[in-house]
């Protein structure tokens, strides 16, 4: 006689909403962490520009401790370098659940350190970018804070469900997203950026991205009789009093606004968009790279007389730039330009860039000097 057996069935429980919530928030943390930091991590010089404009405002704020914040200085680039490539490896870890404990920890003095730098660039209106996702994607200083608020949030979730997230041992990922990122980064220093994001970026027309894309809107902020009102078109009652104007096609900006050259002649900024012009940037001489110079003389003495003015660019001052150019034979008129458009327009220094008719035809790293044959086809 045969005993019957008892079928067992096993059902598997359903996560529980905290662990769901908790995955997802892993999910968007970790795709916004490799996402900022990728889009860092190709322009790692522009990062470098950044923390310098945070060490500058430290030191003055923050009188007693200037000394220690101009000591951080020299490595701006170092630190760019470190923490965009520490955001992807964090990300990466995050996404496939690698050390949780320590990634989650990590992740959290991140976010506190960035919210902090937001907060006082949006309280104290200083920093008005503050290059969280680069050149990619520009964040009012309010808007940027609100976001690493958002992610702390997130962050908190994860380290209080971090437990329930499945170990896996995918620490080799985790070091080839270090590698890459630093390879990246180590790319961008030595040539330029991978993906140039700049408005200065081969292809860009110049003097149409000093124009508004489409007629600029306002409304207006008024007051009359104690009440606030809000106008398309400014009345002409002259018992309202105005507060305040507000831009509705923000987007509609012109994505270039600095943009302006002169001479001891006067401003010539309509004249850089005749014809065809190479440029040799010059931002300071205190750390331009001389193994570069005599690639750099060979080409402005080749493309002379070719259909190509070669010029040197730079924001030093005259007796500066006179020097320089009698170090390195450099026959060639110079034009002035605002320090911080030249760091735009290009990554290095010395830097060269290339336009004809006012949209750009080449940008290159004084370590990718090209030869005047290769800058006369490109404007032919």
């Amino acid at each position: 006689m045969t005993t019957p057996t008892l079928a067992h069935s096993t059902t598997r429980k359903s996560p529980s909403w905290p662990r769901i919530i908790a995955q997802v928030a892993r999910f968007i943390v970790a795709l916004i962490f490799t996402f900022s930091g990728l889009i860092k991590i190709n322009d790692p010089v522009g990062t470098e520009i950044k923390f310098g404009e945070y060490f500058e405002v430290f030191a003055e704020d923050l009188p007693a401790m200037a000394g220690f914040f101009h000591g951080l200085m020299p490595y701006a680039l170092i630190l760019s370098v470190f923490f965009c490539a520490a955001e992807v490896v964090l990300g990466v870890a995050l996404l496939f659940s690698y050390r949780m404990r320590t990634t989650a920890w990590t992740l959290l003095a991140l976010i506190v350190f960035f919210t902090f730098l937001t907060f006082y660039s949006a309280y104290f209106n200083k920093v008005t970018d503050c290059g969280c996702f680069g050149d990619a994607i520009k964040l009012k200083p309010w808007t940027s804070f609100g976001k690493d608020v958002f992610l702390l949030v997130l962050i908190l979730i994860i380290i209080w469900q971090r437990k329930t997230f499945r170990k896996a041992q995918t620490g080799v990922l985790v070091l080839l997203a270090a590698l890459a990122s630093i390879g990246i980064g180590w790319y961008a220093i030595q040539h330029l950026p991978p993906i140039d994001l700049l408005p200065y970026a081969v292809g860009k027309n110049i003097p149409a991205q000093m124009l508004p894309s489409e007629p600029l809107r306002y409304s207006y902020i008024l007051e009359k009789d104690g009440k606030e009102y809000e106008l398309d078109k400014y009345p002409t009652d002259t018992t309202y009093h105005f507060k305040e104007m507000i831009l509705l096609n923000e987007a509609a900006k012109p994505k270039i606004t600095d943009y302006r050259i002169w001479n001891e002649e006067g401003d010539l900024t309509q004249e850089t968009f005749k014809g065809a012009n190479l440029f040799l940037i010059i931002k300071n001489a205190t750390d331009i790279n001389q193994a570069s110079m005599p690639a750099i003389r060979r080409l402005l003495s080749g493309v002379g007389g070719k259909g190509v003015s070669a010029m040197i660019l730079t924001s030093l001052g005259d007796d500066e730039i006179n020097d320089f150019r009698h170090e390195y034979q450099l026959s060639v008129p110079v034009y002035k330009a605002d320090a911080t458009v030249l760091k735009t327009i290009v990554r290095s220094n010395p830097g060269l860039w290339l336009i004809k008719d006012g949209v750009v035809q080449g940008k290159w790293h004084h370590n990718d000097t090209p030869e005047a044959e290769e800058v006369i086809k490109l404007v032919k």
